[in-house]
């Protein structure tokens, strides 16, 4: 399976960028990721649309934050998977505007009425009514598709960056646990091979909110699939739907196997509520 872009790299050099050029994408860059967007090689079924959109230069899409011209929304079913698929799907994304020079940013608060006006798809008036506090979806299942998480798109502008942010990058955004911190029994670490090792090292990179880190890695069928899931009950003290992160960590694990020479299948189920990832190599 054929990534157009260097997948290690591409991930390291991610980052997620709260302050942007008022410029819109160049048209080729644009016209390229679009093309992405329809043909990505994902190694599952699902049913999450891609939008692109344009925004006004104002703070009211995103909190504290100018909207760039440009930008996409994630749209799923708001079930465990479909929403943990969305950010599987939304993170190949990404990455591939990542090595376009293309900054994001993952946004579930972003204020639903502005975004329906901006880019309507909302099937009834009552689904404005669902908005936790105006911003983003409700918590829980809903009823319909739903855009899960939007991303600005576009060139970084650092003068524009807050002080909070600008802290925030420096010393939270960036830190990662360690490999074994992450996983589900420590003692399965002097088992991994490099290959897997490698996955999980990219796994652990993946962006998160309020950088919780909250994936957890476990083993099955002798080290040769890696799960990847929450701890069962858990919690984010302000992000109402976390499975969209384990989905993206899914993404970074799968193309960090890729990068090793290994074509894994990849499944996800429901567990107690929280999706489950299997990605497994023979």
């Amino acid at each position: 399976m054929l990534i157009p872009f260097p997948i290690k790299s591409t991930i390291e050099a991610r980052r997620s960028t709260r302050s942007y050029q008022i410029q819109p994408v160049e048209h080729d860059v644009i016209d390229a990721v679009k093309s992405f967007s329809e043909a990505m090689p994902i190694p599952f079924d699902h049913n999450v649309e891609i939008r692109f959109f344009h925004a006004d230069p104002t703070k009211t899409l995103y909190p504290l934050m100018k909207s760039p011209p440009d930008n996409i929304a994630f749209m799923a079913e708001t079930d465990s998977i479909s929403i943990s698929k969305a950010g599987f799907v939304g993170e190949l994304l990404i990455l591939y505007a990542q090595s376009k020079s293309l900054y994001t940013c993952w946004y579930g608060h972003y204020k639903l009425i502005e975004l329906e006006r901006l880019m309507p798809h909302l099937q009834s008036p009552d689904q404005l009514k669902e908005a936790n506090k105006g911003f983003g979806y409700s918590k829980g299942e809903t009823a319909g598709v739903q855009v899960i998480c939007i991303t600005p798109l576009g060139y970084y502008e650092e003068r524009g960056l807050r002080l909070m942010d600008r802290i925030t990058e420096k010393t939270i955004s960036h830190k990662r646990k360690e490999i074994i911190e992450l996983l589900e029994n420590p003692d399965s670490f002097s088992y991994l091979s490099d290959d897997i090792l490698y996955a999980l090292d990219l796994g652990r990179k993946a962006p998160s909110a309020g950088n919780a880190q909250m994936w957890r890695f476990g083993f099955k069928d002798f080290f040769n699939t890696i799960t990847v899931a929450m701890p069962p009950g858990y919690q984010h003290f302000k992000w109402e739907h976390p499975n969209v992160d384990i989905g993206i960590c899914a993404c970074h694990v799968w193309l960090g196997l890729l990068d090793r020479g290994w074509q894994p299948t990849v499944k996800v189920s429901e567990e107690a509520g929280r999706a489950v990832w299997e990605i497994s190599i023979e």
